[in-house]
């Protein structure tokens, strides 16, 4: 024990401390033990990364046929496919791409968030964004394990550098969150096309 937790029990005040400090280890029969169920409800602060502009720009390079760099040998191959990112069979650590995910329609006043947010497409968004920093394209690993950048990647090197035109994608996302207090779905996305309509809108990469 301590000399300050000793010199608490002495003066008689050890009761209190020690059932606040039973009582920060979790409830459960025993006071040691931790909580049955452990409440992690979402984060209600923070910014968010667009999904409109995800399922319309980002998701699709994760389907498409990429040229591998596997120490010197190139192959072809998708980061969604069974031994890399696939949902079901992939190896390629936390990040899981859902292939036969399906483009939501926005415009259809069916589609709420909540709804939205059960989908394969919502999937693969909540995955890839947390694999990012926001805001900090070259510190997320979107993009420092494809472009190899200080750190290993079991699936070789994907991108060669920022010119790419996946990297210019994916680092667009990134660099340009939604405005605070706004959640993934805000119109404020439309500006990231062109014209800002991302029905008929080209991908912004600048």
């Amino acid at each position: 024990m301590s000399p300050a937790l000793a010199t608490l029990r002495r003066a008689g005040r050890w009761a209190p401390v020690a059932t606040l400090l039973l009582a920060s280890c979790g409830g459960g029969s025993n006071p040691l033990d931790n909580p049955p169920v452990v409440s992690n409800p979402p984060g209600e602060g923070g910014q968010r990364l667009s999904f409109v502009y995800f399922q319309k720009c980002v998701n699709p390079i994760f389907l498409a046929q990429l040229p591998v760099n596997q120490n010197g040998s190139i192959s072809l191959n998708t980061c969604a496919s069974s031994g890399c990112h696939d949902d079901r069979a992939g190896t390629g650590g936390a990040f899981r791409v859902v292939p036969e995910a399906q483009e939501v329609d926005l415009s259809d006043a069916a589609n709420t968030p909540d709804v939205v947010r059960d989908t394969p497409m919502y999937r693969n968004f909540y995955s890839s964004q947390g694999e990012v920093v926001l805001g900090a394209p070259l510190q997320s690993r979107l993009l420092t394990k494809p472009m190899v950048l200080n750190v290993l990647h079991g699936g070789g090197l994907i991108f060669q550098d920022e010119n790419d035109p996946n990297v210019r994608l994916i680092r667009y996302w990134i660099s340009r969150p939604m405005p605070e207090g706004q959640d993934e779905f805000s119109a404020a996305a439309n500006s990231m096309f062109t014209p800002p309509d991302p029905e008929t809108g080209t991908c912004n990469t600048e």
